[in-house]
């Protein structure tokens, strides 16, 4: 049995890989399934399986999600999560986002048919945290912290943690709760009202 969690309008999960984050929203999309026979949870994922070892990657998590949550829809979109949110955010449906990082690396990379110059960051992040203003259901957004390390070599590196860094300080402003993840363990870095 879990610890119970509260639902927020709003939370924003970030940690480091492997921390536990997606853990943490399966378990409030369970509870919140556990809540009402009329509630639904969908997952928005977004990575896509640009290789062999990311296609069994996303194997085990499918495998894995229906175990946990086998009541919780998936809904695969690498790009367009704005639009996505608003076409699916209910009263009663609470919508799962993993994950942010991923979705900014299809965006920001040049092998990807409608990413590069399509996919301007920064309107994106604008229309993203729009959406999560007025959901008008419960969303959990799953995002990886990786810039606390070493500054990476390469220009287009340091772009692109650069380009999270302000991502997830955005998300973070937009969501009612924010937690920080690692070794599995919950730490609140903000509460929500």
């Amino acid at each position: 049995m879990h610890q119970e969690l509260s639902i927020a309008r709003s939370e924003f999960i970030l940690g480091g890989q492997k921390s536990g984050k997606s853990r943490r929203a399966e378990i409030l999309a369970q509870q919140w399934l556990d809540l009402s026979t009329q509630h639904g949870a969908v997952l928005i994922a977004t990575a896509q399986p640009w290789d062999e070892e990311m296609r069994v990657r996303i194997a085990r998590h499918q495998a894995d999600r229906v175990q946990r949550v086998p009541h919780m829809q998936t809904i695969e979109e690498p790009l367009a999560l704005a639009q996505t949110l608003a076409d699916h955010s209910r009263p009663d449906v609470l919508l799962v986002v993993d994950c942010l990082t991923l979705w900014l690396t299809n965006g920001m990379m040049s092998m990807h048919p409608q990413a590069g110059a399509e996919f301007d960051v920064d309107s994106q992040v604008s229309a993203l945290t729009e959406s999560i203003a007025v959901a008008t259901g419960p969303v959990v957004l799953v995002g990886n912290e990786i810039g606390m390390g070493v500054i990476p070599m390469g220009a287009e590196v340091r772009a692109f943690v650069d380009a999270l860094g302000r991502l997830n300080q955005r998300v973070a402003q937009a969501c009612a709760r924010v937690t920080w993840m690692a070794a599995g363990l919950p730490l609140t870095l903000k509460a929500a009202p």
